[in-house]
């Protein structure tokens, strides 16, 4: 597990030490979150490299990564209008959009308010379920592996 996992704004200032520039965006990006009714986050971050760990959600080009990120809002109203709006700088692709590598809705297993992309050495899913949204991110994992890690998450979310 990565320095910083845990709360999102300890991961944000242990992040700042590594690289302020990635810090100072993912903090306005949490802002923006929080703007929009989140009351509170957490990222948990794996990575077979200490390097990928001050990467950008853990992702990079060689090293096996996985990163997930869950916030809670308010209410599912406030949740759904956030991830409509991207977790992260990650926007959902607009409904009937075809896109490479892109599956939105009920076919990413994970429900409406949901989009994935898949290519061999980048994975993400985002997410919305009742009051929070989630993203996972990993890198150079496979496919089955990326499933069995956002099947994981979609369960904790009651």
């Amino acid at each position: 597990m990565c320095l910083g996992s845990g709360p999102i704004d300890v991961y944000i200032v242990t992040l700042a030490h590594a690289d302020p520039t990635l810090a100072a965006r993912v903090g306005t990006q949490w802002q923006q979150l929080v703007a929009e009714g989140a009351t509170g986050g957490a990222i948990s971050l794996f990575a077979a490299s200490t390097t990928a760990c001050n990467a950008d959600l853990g992702a990079t080009s060689n090293v096996k990564s996985v990163a997930s990120f869950v916030a809670i809002f308010g209410d599912s109203a406030q949740a759904d209008r956030a991830w409509g709006s991207g977790v992260f700088g990650l926007v959902p692709p607009a409904p009937g959009e075809i896109l490479p590598g892109v599956v939105r809705g009920p076919d990413t297993g994970l429900g409406l308010s949901s989009w994935t992309y898949d290519r061999s050495n980048i994975r993400l899913a985002s997410w919305h379920k009742s009051v929070f949204v989630a993203l996972v991110v990993v890198s150079n994992i496979d496919a089955a592996a990326f499933k069995t890690a956002t099947a994981a998450i979609d369960a904790r979310l009651n």
